[in-house]
């Protein structure tokens, strides 16, 4: 039998600032195609809410294995590719596989975190684009550790230990249970979304969150914002729980938004972004879906140049 929502869960706990709960998981194809929306609102809400990420674990360790691995990778590269045409997020022209684990990736996620909020930001970047930018799923500690090798600030054998230590395996297991225990409201929810983010069930008999979920959480009360949704119903959350909270990002010009990115999709440049695009130095990525744009210095550094996928621009 499928079991309730838990009220004793942490999230239906008061709150006396305005808190967000990010429930993700890195190779999430629908989390992918919801970056520029994220992006931008933490951009605008930057020093004004508490957001935190929960590690949903969307392939998990126990998971049974596909009969025939090549047909499955076959038919999740059109799931990735149907889901692409409604975001216009890109995707690798080739998929390798479909990951094992989202157990490293997730990991070294939470164990960046550790680093403060610039390097998770580039670390977990690079773990998404493993999959959805390289088509090779950074599913085991060596292919994440090869994925986020060069990103700036990052101490990679700090990650490296972090990332296999008990205490994060432990934080990243309470974010899966977290994410098992679901808000009432988001066990049933319709809308126009091509993915409105009604409750998954699992196969212990209960329900998870579908990725990606906001939660966002103030004095005033709360709101789940499942699925894949267009910026002004977030900002429109937003307004009513915390009237006057800023939910525009600042929209800087092309090159200083790619400096700060350092990596940035079509979808990402329109929403983060002023004037002409792209920048003269910035250095294209061929995908299956347009392409990414990287700042030369994350270009010098990125896995993509050592599989020959820049392109001069």
């Amino acid at each position: 039998m499928n079991r309730a929502p838990d009220p004793t869960a942490p999230e239906a706990d008061a709150v006396d600032v305005v808190e967000v709960v990010e429930y993700t998981d890195p190779l999430c194809p629908w989390a992918w195609g919801s970056e520029p929306v994220f992006r931008g609102l933490r951009a605008a809400l930057a020093g004004r809410v508490r957001w935190r990420r929960a590690y949903c674990v969307l392939f998990d360790d126990d998971d049974d294995p596909a009969p025939d691995l090549e047909a499955e990778t076959a038919w999740y590269a059109r799931y990735v590719e149907d889901i692409g045409a409604h975001t216009g997020a890109p995707r690798a022209r080739r998929l390798s596989r479909v990951a094992a684990s989202s157990w490293p990736s997730s990991l070294a996620a939470k164990a960046a975190e550790r680093q403060g909020d610039e390097v998770t930001e580039r670390v977990l970047r690079r773990l998404r684009e493993s999959v959805f930018v390289l088509g090779e799923p950074a599913d085991t500690a060596a292919l994440v550790l090869s994925a986020v090798r060069g990103v700036p600030g990052l101490d990679h054998e700090r990650l490296a230990a972090d990332a296999a230590s008990a205490a994060v395996r432990e934080a990243v297991r309470a974010d899966r249970a977290e994410a098992r225990r679901p808000v009432a409201e988001v066990l049933s929810v319709r809308g126009d979304s091509p993915h409105p983010g009604a409750a998954k069930e699992t196969a212990e008999g209960g329900y998870r969150y579908a990725l990606p979920t906001l939660l966002v959480r103030t004095p005033a009360g709360r709101r789940a914002v499942p699925g894949w949704r267009p910026y002004e119903e977030y900002a429109a959350v937003f307004e009513e729980l915390s009237p006057g909270l800023p939910t525009r990002p600042t929209r800087p010009a092309g090159a200083d938004a790619l400096a700060r990115y350092r990596s940035l999709t079509g979808p990402e440049a329109a929403v983060l972004s002023d004037g002409p695009w792209p920048p003269r130095d910035a250095v294209r990525v061929e995908t299956g879906n347009g392409p990414l744009w990287l700042h030369p210095d994350e270009a010098a550094v990125h896995p993509a140049r050592d599989r020959g996928a820049p392109a001069a621009p």
